[in-house]
């Protein structure tokens, strides 16, 4: 059952993707965009959603850079959470200072039972300790991520009692300071692509 939820996730993340780049693959293209797939920007929701140290956090409120780079994923997953957030901690370590100044790394967990705060903060800390965390209930993440294209499922039941929410989507997606989001990335997004297109957005 895992695998047929991994396969939908991805199959559904794969379709939005083609989509958007069969819509904007020339934009993106006259943009100077290496990876980055432009699209009609998403008016990115308000709702606040809880960071590691027990503080709300909103992605409209409390994003006051000029670029703010959100994944949605969980600690315990075993191959695209952890390749996408490597190459997004390269890509960081890619940027010059004044870059790095202006970009925020935001971490949605999709697993909240068992990504407390404590546990998303040390899984974070691993690639970056400015890198924000954030988690809430699965309603709330659910519906923060809808706006955004995010695909979050209920998963299946585990004999602990949690979830195993393996079955989400694993674009990475840019809100910009006027709190939308007009930009994503793969889940293949090399870092030195990341990198080059953070420049760009934050130089254009």
């Amino acid at each position: 059952m895992c695998e047929v939820r991994r396969a939908l996730a991805v199959l559904v993340s794969v379709i939005a993707v083609g989509s958007l780049a069969a819509c904007s693959s020339s934009q993106a293209s006259e943009d100077g965009y290496r990876a980055g797939q432009t699209h009609q920007p998403y008016r990115v929701p308000s709702t606040p959603l809880t960071d590691t140290d027990g503080r709300p956090y909103s992605l409209t409120k409390d994003t006051d850079k000029p670029l703010t780079l959100v994944f949605f994923g969980y600690s315990h997953c075993p191959d695209i959470c952890q390749t996408v957030m490597s190459n997004l901690t390269s890509a960081i370590t890619r940027l010059d200072d004044a870059d790095r100044e202006r970009v925020d790394v935001v971490f949605v967990t999709t697993d909240p039972t068992r990504d407390t705060p404590a546990a998303l903060r040390a899984y974070l800390d691993r690639f970056d300790r400015s890198f924000i965390g954030l988690t809430g209930d699965l309603d709330t993440i659910t519906q923060v991520g809808k706006p955004l294209a995010v695909y979050v499922a209920d998963g299946e039941k585990l004999p602990t009692g949690g979830r195993d929410l393996n079955s989400h989507s694993t674009q990475v997606t840019g809100i910009t300071a006027d709190d939308t989001s007009p930009i994503l990335w793969t889940q293949d997004t090399s870092s030195a692509d990341f990198a080059a297109d953070i420049h760009t957005l934050l130089n254009d």
